[in-house]
């Protein structure tokens, strides 16, 4: 999740942007970026503004400006706020309340989801972004991206926890009555498993990733001791002799640990008993075979893999498809929703100064 090559990170932005606009014959000068990574962290805190004007329901402004409050919380040295999510509003007492605008009261209240990082990280990111002539148009927590592609309505509804599995991390995200609820990042993912196998397997790390996409499993009592992979030796060396039930065993127990932080994290946000939706696993590393069957022996939850194949058309190649571009597609999609959100916003706001009502065409950060 962190960017420890400047170089090299904007020739790989500039190379896919490039190929990415050929391919949809658009060019593309504005960008949405994910963001992961062991800095970033999670918590909830509560705001709340007392409104001048109780007559009137409560505005779009007012609820921008407690949002924007959020944004004015004293934090560690190091660190900013990343993203402010809300959650259920309160006005005068009333709970549950998902859309207050329009409504009466005195006192409007609010839960919000607030993930911060690392300054340092999220400015390399932008900075390579902006080294490759392309304007970040907003930073997006990489599982939110995901979820937003492979989840249902329902199940967020039910409450379910998403687990993307990328390369240098593990992201984990907790939905209940389809708001974001709880979300963790945990510093091991599909790379860490490649170098067990590079180690375990004395071989060198592109044959120890190949093994693992072509051959890996995740439970070792699937392959039996006779199935044997034959790894071509260093040059003037002799081949090697792999079995894939001593590869299998490599992984499990890799997979295992990461498993288990995912367990430690769903205690700790306090949504073990509520997931009824259980657990979705997505991104590269949820492409190993028999996962789902080891995370739900675990875990002793539902457990299936997560595609964002549905949200594609039907004449685009079918790996894309694939778990590994799931958070891709959901940054795409909510790229879609946010600019039409600031749209909608900008015209609200611009009608509102020009007829002179509510706060006298009053602007605020949104």
């Amino acid at each position: 999740g962190m960017v420890n090559n400047i170089e090299n990170t904007v020739a790989g932005i500039q190379q896919v942007v490039e190929l990415a606009g050929h391919r949809a014959n658009v060019d593309i000068n504005s960008v949405y970026v994910s963001i992961a990574g062991q800095h970033i962290k999670s918590q909830q805190h509560q705001g709340h503004i007392i409104r001048d004007n109780r007559e009137d329901g409560i505005t779009q402004e007012e609820i921008d400006r407690l949002t924007n409050d959020m944004y004015k919380l004293v934090i560690n040295p190091g660190e900013q706020i990343i993203e402010v999510i809300p959650q259920e509003y309160t006005v005068d007492g009333e709970t549950g309340i998902k859309a207050p605008r329009g409504v009466l009261g005195s006192k409007l209240e609010a839960n919000f989801h607030i993930i911060t990082g690392q300054t340092l990280a999220a400015k390399n990111i932008i900075k390579c972004v902006e080294s490759a002539k392309l304007t970040a148009a907003g930073l997006i927590l990489e599982p939110i991206a995901s979820a937003e592609a492979v989840l249902s309505e329902e199940e967020k509804e039910a409450g379910v926890a998403l687990v993307d599995i990328g390369g240098g991390t593990t992201d984990l995200a907790i939905f209940q009555d389809n708001l974001i609820r709880y979300t963790a990042v945990i510093p091991l993912g599909g790379d860490i498993v490649t170098e067990d196998i590079k180690k375990g397997c004395s071989i060198i790390k592109r044959h120890a990733e190949e093994l693992k996409v072509r051959f890996g499993s995740s439970v070792a009592k699937e392959n039996k001791d006779e199935e044997i992979v034959t790894i071509p030796g260093l040059q003037g060396r002799p081949s090697k002799e792999i079995t894939l039930r001593n590869l299998a065993g490599i992984i499990q127990s890799r997979m295992t640990e990461i498993i288990d932080h995912v367990c430690y994290e769903i205690r700790n946000s306090g949504y073990e008993d509520k997931l009824i939706g259980g657990i979705v696993l997505t991104g590269g590393g949820s492409q190993l075979k028999h996962l789902a069957q080891l995370t739900s022996f675990i875990t002793g939850m539902d457990v299936r893999i997560g595609y964002p194949s549905q949200h594609l058309a039907n004449d685009l190649p079918k790996e894309l498809g694939s778990p590994m571009f799931a958070t891709g597609v959901g940054l795409v999609m909510l790229g879609i929703q946010q600019s039409e959100e600031k749209r909608k916003k900008k015209d609200y706001y611009s009608s509102k100064s020009t007829s002179g009502s509510g706060q006298g065409g009053k602007f605020f950060n949104v």
